[in-house]
């Protein structure tokens, strides 16, 4: 039986009719009624040959392998075997053409793993993620695989997105995208929402960019090494909001999510914490160089880098649309080319559409698209997990107009905001470099007339187990004795200089702490805001979270010493949320009245 198609009327707050449309209302964060309609609408399964999918002039698809269940993403090694993840049989397939006639003629499994989603190749090497546990394993002559080696195992939990995806970066660092557990919600693992940063051996893991509610896919751009990415907008917030969002994605950077979307519009449903509010987010918020048709559900993401595709086409990424189940009409059910020049983006247009179709009876389509690849010869493999199939995308140049560039102009439901924008606007100022020294010796701020002193440990001895950040992450209790007169605020940072690779390592930074407060109580949240004490902000750790990270130091090294260090100021510092090290120490310079220190150790 065909579903149907249904609208659902979404009242965030008490409803009524208004005369505003729906995007005015949801950039005024004091609106005090908002109604929103949406549509549940999945389109009936159809099957379309893939010789009647409209593609530019010259281009064709085929089927590359067809009966495989559930294939999703795909990675490719230089010797042409492909590799394809399936999630639903947990497990890693094979394929290869061996005559060269565009059509797997070889298959086999090369790995069972539960979850087994993400996958990448660098040289021999192929990285597998799951929910929660990453591995990498050796490429055999033969095309199987080495026993599988796991490097993480604590991955956040799953939740309504809990396909991981990783690429290896030019730098040959994991990128590792987690998703957020929820459509539009305050996640508590400051992992989620996020695009890890992790070695290949799976050490030194930290949070490259944040506030990314779903972006499953992601790549680098091959002339200048930037990396973008396509992130799931919110549901919910009606037909035509709201939009995927392509995105530069740069270390350090927040997104918006799930407070602001797009460039400033504002999810009333959820507050940012404390007493911070959407504006403010929004001003350490980065926003998207280009929109798509909301809803279409972006997938993998691949560059490319062939030879086979007209030259306008390299260097263009293309992107699996999956496809809508939550507007009218339906979107996405394509794949997308993302056209860029001189190394930056500048459109979007279909590179084979069709798999969608309105016949008498509403909407129908053929494929839910997923992975994306490309082979050896620089054909585009593209998965589609609901049938069990995977095209192949070539181009001919037979019956091919203006050289196999395409000169379509496609047409997008009223109400949609298609193309890209001036961004990225981002309100974080560039960085300097970090200096070497600890915060307290920069700001030549020596004074101990504080006593600085914790309940959980003294100066110089070990930390408790609980506050290290691979066990409990709990801050320590701290007080210390009133400023001098004139003190308007207090500022906490916690550094470790035993560092090797880039000292200190910052593990925490709070500031504006009210002058009538001498004392932290351990278990400090990592918001952005704290409700107690009010007024009480939170700074960029090392790691690439708000707030405390405990003590994480390399295994086998000795004890490695972390400075907590306090300082009266006498002001309350005009600085946002989310602050770095360089932003925080500069605005505190000149403004120090007396500080103190407290020291632990820990190892693992």
């Amino acid at each position: 039986m065909r579903p149907v198609p249904f609208a659902l009327a979404l009242f965030l707050l008490p409803a009524s009719a208004s005369a505003e449309p729906l995007p005015a209302q949801l950039n005024d964060a004091k609106t005090p009624e908002v109604k929103i309609t949406g549509h549940i609408v999945r389109p009936k399964p159809k099957t379309i040959p893939a010789s009647q999918l409209d593609v530019p002039p010259g281009f064709e698809v085929q089927v590359f392998a067809e009966g495989l269940i559930n294939p999703r993403m795909l990675a490719v090694h230089d010797n042409g075997t492909v590799y394809v993840s399936r999630r639903k049989l947990g497990d890693v397939l094979m394929l290869r053409d061996t005559d060269g006639d565009g059509r797997a003629d070889e298959r086999r499994v090369v790995a069972n793993r539960p979850n087994a989603h993400g996958i990448a190749i660098d040289e021999d090497t192929l990285y597998l993620v799951t929910i929660k546990e990453l591995y990498k394993t050796r490429i055999q002559p033969d095309g199987s695989l080495a026993p599988l080696q796991r490097l993480l195992a604590d991955l956040p939990d799953a939740g309504q997105h809990p396909n991981r995806t990783l690429v290896v970066g030019p730098d040959k660092q994991l990128y590792l995208s987690v998703g957020s557990t929820c459509n539009a919600c305050a996640d508590d693992n400051p992992e989620n929402a996020t695009l890890l940063q992790v070695k290949p051996d799976g050490s030194s893991r930290k949070i490259y960019a944040s506030g990314l509610r779903n972006t499953i896919g992601f790549g680098f751009e091959p002339s200048s090494g930037a990396l973008y990415g396509m992130d799931h907008g919110m549901d919910w917030l009606g037909d035509n909001v709201q939009h995927e969002e392509l995105n530069l994605i740069q270390q350090g950077k927040n997104y918006g999510w799930p407070y602001i979307y797009e460039e400033d519009g504002i999810n009333p449903a959820d507050q940012p914490p404390g007493k911070l509010t959407h504006k403010q987010w929004a001003a350490r918020s980065v926003a998207p160089v280009g929109l798509y048709v909301p809803h279409s559900a972006p997938m993998q993401m691949a560059f490319y880098t062939g030879e086979q595709f007209p030259e306008a086409y390299r260097g263009d990424a293309f992107v699996a649309m999956r496809g809508s189940w939550n507007r009218r009409p339906p979107s996405g059910y394509e794949v997308l080319r993302i056209r860029f020049e001189d190394g930056k983006p500048v459109g979007f247009e279909p590179l084979v559409s069709g798999f969608l179709v309105e016949d008498g009876e509403g909407w129908a389509q053929s494929a839910r698209l997923a992975g994306i690849a490309q082979a050896k010869d620089g054909a585009m493999l593209v998965s589609d997990d609901d049938n069990g199939v995977i095209y192949r995308i070539s181009y001919t140049g037979q019956g091919a107009a203006n050289g196999g560039t395409s000169d379509r102009q496609p047409t997008y439901a009223e109400g949609t905001r298609v193309g890209m924008l001036e961004g990225p606007q981002s309100k974080l100022d560039a960085q300097p470099d970090k200096p070497a020294k600890l915060s307290r010796a920069i700001l030549d701020a020596q004074g101990s007339s504080l006593q600085l002193e914790s309940d959980t440990f003294k100066d110089g001895t070990s930390l408790p187990s609980e506050q290290a950040a691979e066990q409990d992450n709990v801050s320590p209790a701290l007080r210390w004795k009133a400023g001098p007169d004139g003190t308007q605020s207090y500022a906490v940072i916690m550094e470790d200089p035993d560092v090797s690779s880039e000292p200190p390592f910052v593990h925490w930074l709070l500031y504006n702490l009210p002058a009538d407060t001498t004392e932290l109580s351990p278990g400090v949240p990592g918001a952005a805001a704290l409700e107690m004490p009010e007024g009480a902000l939170q700074g960029r750790n090392d790691r690439g979270s708000l707030g405390y990270y405990g003590p994480r130091p390399p295994k086998g090294e000795p004890a490695h010493h972390y400075h907590f260090q306090v300082f009266a100021l006498d002001r309350q510092l005009d600085l946002p949320h989310a602050a770095s090290r360089a932003e925080l120490l500069e605005a505190m310079r000149g403004h120090v009245l007396v500080s103190d220190e407290l020291v632990g150790r820990y190892s693992r």
